[in-house]
């Protein structure tokens, strides 16, 4: 693929907050720790302190992979190295999170992905005394299973239809079938699809957790990048959490310091993406995730029957960690807890939302990660790319509406001007010299005067835009193809890559594909990647 880069900004699909925190503007620099650059880097790794448990990280890695291993399917020796490369003081994570969606969800799962696996490589090249391991970090916990039931490919929705309740990680795929089989069916038989519909057949039959089903499927795509894929629902490692756990549900610290900084970054302008509660804990068990509320001297659980003293909550966190579930705020808390981690990998709503956190991290004395903003992209297939071409457009242009694209395309091309720019101006000028004249015989008639003028400018805007409207018409059949480009590269009006599945690319390419993500992004340049085929 030939890839070219456009600024964040001239997609117009960018946050202005996700910009500023790009362009280095000073007012933001208080929400984060390190610049997201090599020299940030260097900087964090003098002082970062690692409160993880390394051990216990790799003996419950270790145990979620055998649960692929153990079905016969091995696993790659590089991740098999950075597992072992974990209990090393020297080696440091590089962290991306995301749903289980189905099928992988929309293209940004993979891109955030990828994003972290080149970064932990260029890492290793900057600093060879230190070893950096890609991580993803499954969202297991997470209940809203609307979010992650269905995928989008090749337009189509491909939906599991079932009622679920819980934590996702934990539920059975048994019901997929009929999703598998709609899925595959869009695949079709040629080229890669039945190396696609192999791994997602067994990924959503062979194991009966949809972590594990992830796991596999992550698994066979980037495994031989040596990415690690953890599930943090796990005894162990909520036991190192336990002491904030009752730290923060019995003190609000989180809703206190998270309340105070979403104060100062509304009063910059910045839109705030989630804000903290009372408790930011669920109470998790089987078929249960609900959150914890403080009414009457007394925790409950919301929807249940259940509720606790306050000796009785803190000693069902000592005992049962695994049952307290961190929300949005304080999730990235817990992963750095238990991660050696020095980078979080995300996209612009969640670089937005982790600016919201840092004097959190500051209360429990953890370090912050340098926030990396994740690679977007942009797949152009050849026909589409000889449509741009003969349209003479360029990679900025088909960001742009479809009718500002055609009326931009129509002034170029017409042989006859659009513009009325230069007869306004001598009809300006006429005015001018009517408001002098009106003026001097009365001082009172300027405003009407000017009130004329703003009439005929409407005018004449107006009849500019039906010169356009017209000439458009002449081009009719032209014009068309800005439609079909505009439709296939941007579903619903929005970005691909907030759409569409991968799944038909790994058709046309095979692993060539995530190949050549992997080669073509660069994740400290901050730019929209345009990959075209040639």
């Amino acid at each position: 693929m030939d890839a070219s880069c456009i600024s964040y900004k001239d997609t117009g699909y960018f946050s202005p907050t996700v910009i500023d925190y790009i362009d280095d503007i000073a007012d933001l620099k208080p929400f984060y720790s390190h610049r997201p650059d090599m020299n940030g880097f260097a900087e964090l790794l003098k002082s970062k302190k690692v409160v993880a448990d390394r051990e216990i990280l790799f003996q419950v890695l270790s145990e979620q992979y055998s649960r692929i291993s153990d079905f016969g399917f091995p696993i790659s020796d590089l991740v098999s190295q950075n597992l072992e490369q974990l209990k090393s003081p020297n080696t440091y994570t590089i962290t991306t999170g995301h749903q289980l969606n189905i099928f992988a969800g929309p293209l940004y799962f993979i891109y955030k992905i990828v994003t972290a696996i080149k970064l932990a490589s260029q890492l290793k090249e900057q600093f060879p005394d230190k070893n950096f391991v890609p991580v993803y970090w499954m969202a297991s916990e997470d209940h809203d299973f609307a979010e992650i039931n269905y995928t989008t490919i090749g337009g189509k929705k491909v939906h599991w239809w079932y009622e679920a309740s819980g934590a996702t990680g934990r539920l059975n795929p048994d019901t997929i079938r009929q999703a598998l089989n709609q899925y595959k069916g869009v695949l079709g038989f040629e080229q890669h699809a039945p190396e696609l519909a192999a791994i997602v057949e067994t990924a959503y039959t062979k194991f009966d957790k949809l972590a594990d089903a992830t796991r596999y499927m992550v698994d066979s795509l980037f495994g031989k990048y040596g990415l690690v894929i953890i599930d943090a629902d796990d005894h162990r490692l909520k036991q190192q959490f336990a002491p904030i756990i009752a730290q923060d549900i019995t003190e609000q610290n989180s809703f206190k310091n998270i309340t105070a900084t979403n104060e100062q970054l509304h009063a910059l302008g910045v839109h705030i993406q989630v804000n903290p509660r009372e408790i930011n804990f669920f109470y998790l068990k089987e078929h249960l995730r609900e959150r914890i509320v403080f009414e009457a001297d007394t925790y409950k659980v919301l929807n249940s029957e259940i509720s606790f003293t306050k000796e009785e909550l803190l000693t069902e966190i000592n005992q049962y960690p695994e049952r307290f579930s961190p929300n949005v705020v304080m999730r990235p808390l817990y992963q750095e807890c238990i991660l050696p981690n020095i980078a979080y990998v995300g996209g612009g709503a969640e670089v937005v939302y982790w600016l919201e956190l840092k004097s959190n991290f500051e209360h429990y004395k953890v370090d912050f990660p340098i926030l990396i903003l994740r690679n977007s992209g942009l797949v152009i297939r050849k026909e589409y790319a000889s449509k741009i071409a003969k349209m003479e457009l360029s990679g900025a242009d088909i960001f742009k509406t479809t009718d500002l694209i055609k009326n931009d395309w129509v002034r170029k091309h017409s042989q006859h001007n659009l513009s009325l720019t230069e007869e306004w101006r001598e009809l300006s000028a006429i005015f001018e010299r009517i408001k002098l004249r009106s003026f001097k015989i009365d001082t009172t008639l300027a405003p009407s005067t000017e009130a004329v003028q703003a009439r005929l400018k409407k005018a004449i805007d107006n009849l500019e835009k039906k010169l356009v409207k017209a000439e458009k018409i002449n081009y009719h059949n032209r014009l068309e193809q800005v439609d079909n480009i505009k439709a296939d590269l941007f579903p619903k009006n929005s970005l691909q890559e907030r759409n569409e599945n991968f799944g038909l690319f790994y058709v046309k390419w095979g692993q060539n594909f995530i190949d050549e993500l992997v080669r073509n992004f660069e994740p400290l340049d901050f730019k929209f990647t345009l990959l075209t085929e040639e």
